[in-house]
């Protein structure tokens, strides 16, 4: 019989599989993780609310199942957290804003659907940046995440908890949304697989929008397999979603690790400067991998780049100023002020007081954007460029099958290293917007160590609905074994 130490070191692909098998119960790996989660939690500050009850009760149900000979669900017995900008019915949804202080979601989200139909065991909601707008997770309005493996240095964000539930053990598989790079930049900085799906493969219903036109939801997962797994049951059209795609979801098989032909294309523009040394170091050790099983690289044009991080804050501000505009004291949140009758002055007071500095920040942004008279001099100008941008990829998929970068410039920074300069803390997601901008997918892999002990990622792009071929990709630089350790929880 395994203990709980043994339990939470099992990956999701395992736990399921042990699970249908009647060699694990479900309800011990729920409390195994629920025990671990309350050992370590108070260091690391992942949740925001955790749901024991509830994830032991359907822990139970998935044992009751098999002991009834029925069939179980390809997450069998899985635990999972969740972002809390995702509904889950009966839970708390609070993007970690004061303006949803103590709204319950009404309904699950299609993926949560999903997952509670494949037999998931949902442990509870992971804190992030507030309406997931930051790179580091000091944006929430209740606390930072910290980084598991220096509590000292940021997760990353937006989806900074889910990658921290995931790196220190708490959860093999969490959910994330990734606007700009929220799924990959604190995969990479917390030494774990994040997959930002292909715009559309996922469905956004039940997500909280921040920027409608670049949201999606994705997995983190300690394995490339793992990743596949959670594709599997989480994509697919839904009718509920109109930028839904069409198709049925995309076979995501276990992934091997043959690449014997496969183009990679090195876009010049991004690595041109600003890496840091340790992380040119481990890209390059990570191409050789690749090239040693088979891969062949050649260099790319990716000229509208430079473009890629004015765009992304003049689009991204501009939709959460339209999405946003829900949230005004009357149907969400906390009412301050009206006292005297006076509308706009309820409206000012309730989003003064719960919103935090960022969020405004990006409305005023994206209101100005939208205005009349700047609206053709920057929103519309920022999609035509937009337009560039993706055409850019369109082109180098011509000639490669898979582009690869860094995912980050640097390992995790310092708390409060970058919380006074906006744009120093907006470079951190420099290479992983333009994905977003072409709604291409996306995965981070852990590829080496720093210097100071500190995990490094690196990014595979793929054509629109070629998920599964990055899994494959990074299945293979898993194989290459250049990324160890754990943190020291």
């Amino acid at each position: 019989m395994m203990g709980g130490t043994d339990l939470i070191r099992l990956s999701a692909s395992a736990i399921a599989g042990a699970v249908s098998r009647g060699e694990l119960k479900a309800e011990a790996v729920a409390q195994a993780h629920l025990d671990r989660i309350a050992a370590v939690d108070g260091k690391v500050n992942a949740f925001l609310k955790v749901l024991s009850g509830p994830a032991l009760e359907a822990a139970r149900a998935v044992d009751l199942k098999r002991s009834a000979g029925k069939p179980l669900g390809a997450l069998a017995g899985v635990p999972v957290a969740l972002k809390d900008n995702i509904c889950a019915a009966g839970a708390q949804v609070s993007c970690a804003s004061r303006i949803l202080d103590g709204y319950i979601a009404p309904y699950d989200a299609t993926v949560v659907e999903r997952l509670k139909g494949a037999d998931a065991v949902v442990l509870g909601k992971t804190n992030l940046d507030e309406f997931a707008m930051g790179s580091s997770t000091e944006n929430s309005a209740f606390f930072p995440t910290k980084n598991p493996w220096d509590l000292g240095r940021v997760p990353g964000g937006s989806s900074g908890g889910s990658a921290a539930a995931v790196a220190a053990r708490m959860a093999p598989l969490a959910l994330g949304s990734d606007t700009g790079g929220s799924i990959r930049q604190p995969a990479a900085l917390c030494g774990i697989v994040g997959l930002k799906p292909t715009y559309g493969a996922v469905s956004r219903y039940g997500l909280v929008a921040f920027a409608s036109s670049l949201d999606q939801i994705g997995p983190f997962t300690r394995t490339a397999e793992d990743a596949a797994l959670a594709m599997s049951v989480i994509g697919g059209h839904d009718p509920r979603d109109s930028t839904s795609l069409p198709a049925p979801a995309a076979a995501f098989a276990a992934p091997t690790g043959d690449l014997k032909g496969l183009r990679l294309g090195l876009p010049k523009e991004y690595l041109e400067g600003g890496l840091e040394p340790s992380m040119r170091a481990a890209f390059d050790a990570a191409l050789s991998a690749l090239k040693a099983r088979g891969a062949i690289t050649r260099e790319v044009a990716m000229p509208h780049t430079k473009y890629a991080l004015s765009v992304y804050y003049l689009i991204a501000p501009s939709e959460a100023s339209s999405n946003l505009a829900r949230f005004d004291g009357v149907r969400y949140g906390p009412r301050k002020g009206g006292a005297s009758g006076n509308l706009l002055e309820l409206y000012e007071e309730s989003r003064g007081a719960g919103f935090g500095p960022e969020v405004k920040r990006r409305i005023m942004l994206g209101t100005y954007a939208l205005s009349s008279g700047y609206y053709d001099a920057y929103y519309l100008k920022a999609q035509k460029a937009r337009t560039l941008i993706k055409g850019d990829f369109d082109a180098a998929f011509e000639d490669v099958d898979v582009l690869v970068t860094p995912t980050t410039p640097a390992p995790a920074f310092r708390f409060g290293e970058k919380t006074g300069d906006p744009l120093s803390m907006y470079l951190s997601d420099v290479f992983t917007l333009p994905c977003n901008l072409a709604g291409v997918g996306g995965v981070s892999v852990p590829a080496g160590v720093s210097p100071e002990g500190l995990p490094l990622g690196v990014q595979f792009m793929g054509r629109a609905g070629e998920d599964a071929g990055l899994l494959r990709l990074a299945r293979a630089l898993e194989d290459a074994k250049l990324f160890s350790g754990e943190p020291a929880l």
